[in-house]
């Protein structure tokens, strides 16, 4: 089914009520969660990051800051899994470092489902294909998400969001966010194996 006309309106109709109702029913989570990352790892308590969005327009994505700056000898950034902080560990494990994205899904710059939004220097690395993941709006979950997550290779990852591009339908958003629920609370493919996080994709080029 294609997101246009009455089902868009009414994915975003159930984005707009869902959002809000979680965005109020999470403020103390939210509130204790900002207070631990301000404590732990300074200002600012928010990671804000430009990613390609529906069309691949960029918008500013927001979570909340798992990982320090800390620096070799050279001034370069440490690998992921040397600057995730305990705290950090707790709000990926939980989620909970995801929850000011429904300030996005408010906004209309995301969807609760949809394609998790990747990096803007990925774009020129796309094959024809893959680039078809941006005909829909970017999610704070998706079918890949409930399928593997950051356990997926990237291959399996852009498979699942093309098969959710084409398949798309209100009982299947309902599916992936029940889906979603249980992942968190079994805290499910948070990380591939050998990273804290994802690798770099590198679309064509070979992974070292």
């Amino acid at each position: 089914m294609k997101q246009q006309g009455l089902p868009l309106l009414f994915k975003r109709a159930s984005d707009i009520a869902i959002a809000g109702t979680a965005a109020l029913a999470t403020a103390p989570i939210v509130a204790a969660a900002a207070v631990a990352v301000r404590l732990t790892m300074g200002a600012p308590v928010v990671f804000r990051q430009k990613r390609p969005g529906k069309n691949e327009a960029p918008f500013d994505c927001i979570k909340f800051r798992t990982m320090n700056d800390a620096r070799d000898a050279n001034g370069k950034l440490l690998p992921d899994e040397e600057r995730l902080t305990p705290v950090g560990k707790l709000l990926r494990a939980t989620s909970v470092d995801e929850l000011p994205q429904l300030w996005s899904v408010l906004r209309g710059d995301m969807s609760l489902v949809g394609p998790r939004p990747l990096l803007m220097r990925y774009l020129e690395r796309y094959s024809p294909d893959q680039h078809r993941r941006h005909e829909v709006m970017p999610g704070i979950t998706g079918w890949a998400a409930v399928n593997g997550r950051n356990a997926l290779s990237w291959d399996e990852k852009f498979a699942l969001d093309l098969w959710y591009v084409d398949h798309w339908s209100p009982l299947l958003d309902l599916k992936i966010l029940v889906k979603t629920a249980v992942g968190v609370v079994r805290r499910e493919g948070i990380a591939s194996e050998g990273h804290a996080t994802m690798p770099e994709f590198v679309g064509n080029r070979p992974q070292v």
